[in-house]
């Protein structure tokens, strides 16, 4: 038996269905009142109700389980707060029930972000979640993706997009030189499934990286291409200009559209190397110019 926590979302129902074709049982551990769960039950899944950040919520959900897929957190939030309570107390719950339950193998899945420089709070708590899967007993891998992308979804991604598109001229964070290797869901999918039961993957942490290295200007450029607005103009604002102007919109805006942690993320590089994972699991991930173009025209995120 296999849980997933956040298995309703575009990675974990990847995940979900690939596991049910290979033959394993799987329990989806989603939020109260999810609508997707209906889909994660048609694909065969067990779901399971309860928010990670209450305690009382996971109690018995690793019972009959033998490995974790512990996927759920919090990316976006406007109270830093939530991803003390979401991402760091629910990893808490999730390896204290994981511990009681006798759960063979605990797969923690991270970010590239921890890796950051000048971390934001989302990567401080991602950090936080490493040290406690690290230090919690259990055999553990964690694994860090990098921007991940697919028909549907991801959320980073689609955020992307929607921002690129806002503007008849992109107004660019930087001049665009943070190099990024975006990962095809499915190749992060075929390397969470090659966990599954492999002891020799036990105890490391492996980068999900795309097969390709590209700056996050032509990155933009390339969506824009096949978005059909290639002619689109992209104009470099100043780094010191977006903070300045971050910390404004901050102290008068309760939802501020533009903040330190999409500043960070534009600006800082995140080309981790796959090649452990190349080495151990026979991971192998594609180049963003080879499968981003099957991602066009846009899926509906919910489809």
């Amino acid at each position: 038996m296999i849980l997933i926590t956040g298995g309703t979302g575009v990675m974990g129902r990847a995940l979900t269905a690939g596991s049910v074709r290979a033959g394993r049982s799987v329990r989806v551990l989603t939020l109260p009142g999810d609508p997707n769960a209906v889909r994660a039950r048609a694909l065969g899944a067990d779901v399971r109700f309860g928010d990670i950040s209450k305690q009382d919520d996971v109690r018995s959900v690793c019972d009959g389980v033998t490995t974790v897929y512990h996927l759920a957190a919090i990316i976006i939030a406007y109270d830093n707060r939530r991803y003390r309570s979401v991402n760091v107390d629910g990893t808490k719950h999730m390896i204290a029930e994981a511990r009681r339950a006798g759960v063979e193998h605990f797969v923690y899945v991270s970010s590239a972000s921890v890796v950051y420089p000048k971390p934001t709070p989302y990567s401080l708590s991602k950090r936080a979640c490493e040290d406690i899967v690290r230090g919690s007993g259990l055999e553990y891998t964690i694994v860090r993706p990098t921007l991940v992308y697919g028909k549907q979804g991801g959320r980073e991604f689609d955020l992307f997009l929607d921002y690129l598109k806002r503007f008849p001229v992109v107004p660019f964070i930087g001049a665009g030189r943070a190099r990024k290797r975006p990962v095809f869901v499915d190749d992060v999918t075929d390397g969470l499934l090659k966990l599954a039961g492999n002891g020799a993957a036990r105890g490391k942490q492996y980068n999900f990286s795309g097969g390709e290295v590209i700056s996050m200007r032509e990155f933009a450029r390339l969506c824009l291409t096949l978005a059909g607005d290639g002619a689109r103009p992209i104009v470099p604002l100043p780094v010191w200009f977006c903070r300045a102007l971050a910390g404004v919109m901050g102290a008068v805006m309760k939802r501020p559209p533009l903040r330190w942690p999409v500043i960070a993320g534009v600006t800082q590089d995140a080309d981790l190397d796959p090649g452990p994972a190349k080495q151990d699991l026979g991971y192998a991930p594609a180049g963003v110019r080879e499968k981003l173009p099957s991602c066009f025209p846009r899926g509906s995120a919910a489809a």
